[in-house]
């Protein structure tokens, strides 16, 4: 706190706004933060106290800052904005094509794998993301160049300084300059691809619309073709694999043929089965004869020696036959039944073999008949033309954002300032 003299009291400003003096018997007394002059009156010393928070002076000098950064801030970049959207920026035409990729079958959709297929996109949508994805990269500049002087087309010298290209750049500048003059978005819910291509003369973005439409459509061809290779490739490779699968089970049949000296057990079996029955007859009629004869003849007679000899032979040779079939005696190491099981198992392996390689010829059959028409193919539904009104700048539009940014970051900076300010205050 400070004091002057009660007689000094009148030597101060009027305005007991502007002061800060409280009487306190023959002193007064000045509130903190207040200015104090000294005040010569009659060789005696006094003190004029001003207040520094009300002084008009500092609030005069913060409005004139508060226009010379509205200036700088607001003023001057919006002023630049309009020169060059207005004065400098040059035309930009827009060029517009559709396509849409078609598959030349139609989709088979499982109901089963309803949700999977919702999640997972189909090939068509696959491709058509390629497609979009492949207009973004640095191929289809590649691939444009070959017809198109790209550098030459965006360095025209009338477009504008900042918006033209410059002819010494590298090609990864080219690729980001030209995703920003060609613009490729996919529709997932209708299926169809639209691209947009800039260009500062109405005939150059038709020279490039056109230029793009080809190279997607070669992509797309290539696509088709190198799924229809692919395909025949594999099929082919599928043939191969099982005409060696059923050369080596042919080869492994022979080799049972010739070592067992059998071509078809099952015929031979077929065969000894049907012998044995005979044998069995033929022991049967004879027993029965046998039988016949003993009750009226002696058994050291002739004939009865004769039939029972027989009996015995035909005994040994159905036990020799029945043998051959079904080795129930252990005495044959190649029972027919052994080699029935080795035959069959070998004759299954060749049926399978042949199946499969059947399967494998129509599959080859299949792919060859796709392979020759395009399985996936790109249809335009809207052609590029010719541009008549220029579509860039958009100079108001672009003014105005350029003028809304100025202000909101004049404003943020203001409020920054004045939240400062108040916090130091006392």
């Amino acid at each position: 706190m400070a004091t002057v003299p009660a007689t000094e009291r009148n030597r101060l400003p009027d305005g007991g706004a502007d002061r800060r003096l409280l009487s306190q018997g023959s002193q007064a007394v000045v509130a903190s933060g207040a200015t104090v002059l000294p005040v010569p009156s009659d060789g005696s010393a006094g003190t004029v106290v001003f207040d520094r928070r009300m002084n008009p002076i500092p609030r005069a000098r913060r409005r004139r800052l508060g226009w010379l950064s509205f200036m700088i801030v607001v003023l001057v970049p919006a002023v630049i904005a309009a020169a060059y959207y207005f004065l400098i920026a040059a035309d930009q035409y827009v060029a517009e094509f559709r396509f849409a990729l078609r598959s030349a079958e139609p989709e088979r959709r499982d109901p089963s794998l309803f949700l999977q297929e919702a999640i997972a996109p189909s090939p068509i949508g696959v491709d058509s993301y390629v497609v979009v994805q492949y207009l973004a990269s640095r191929a289809i500049i590649d691939d444009l160049s070959a017809t198109i002087d790209l550098r030459q087309l965006f360095a025209r010298s009338d477009a504008d300084w900042p918006a033209r290209l410059d002819l010494a750049v590298s090609i990864e500048e080219l690729v980001r300059y030209w995703k920003g003059q060609v613009d490729a978005f996919f529709d997932a819910t209708n299926g169809t691809i639209v691209v947009r291509a800039r260009a500062f003369t109405p005939e150059d973005a038709l020279t490039l619309a056109r230029g793009i439409l080809t190279c997607s459509e070669r992509l797309v061809n290539d696509l088709s073709a190198r799924a229809r290779r692919d395909a025949l490739r594999n099929a082919e490779s599928e043939v191969g694999r099982a005409e060696k699968r059923l050369k080596a089970a042919l080869t492994r049949l022979r080799e049972f043929r010739d070592q067992e000296g059998i071509i078809d057990p099952r015929k031979t079996a077929d065969a000894t089965v049907a012998l044995a029955g005979r044998v069995r007859d033929e022991l049967v009629r004879t027993d029965t004869e046998l039988a016949t004869l003993k009750h009226y003849m002696r058994d050291d007679a002739p004939s009865i020696k004769m039939l029972e000899a027989r009996v015995q032979s035909l005994e040994a040779q159905r036990r020799a036959v029945e043998s051959e079939v079904t080795d129930t005696e252990k005495t044959r190491s190649a029972a027919l039944s052994r080699v029935m099981g080795s035959y069959e198992q070998l004759e299954s392996e060749r049926t399978f073999a042949e199946n499969t390689y059947q399967h494998a010829l129509q599959a080859l059959d299949r792919s060859r008949i796709n392979a020759d028409r395009q399985q996936v193919y790109l249809a335009t539904f809207v052609q590029p033309t010719l541009p008549e009104e220029a579509l860039y700048p958009r100079r108001l539009q672009s003014f105005a954002i350029a003028s809304g940014v100025a202000f909101v970051a004049w404003l943020i900076g203001a409020f920054i300032l004045q939240s400062i300010r108040d916090h130091l205050r006392p």
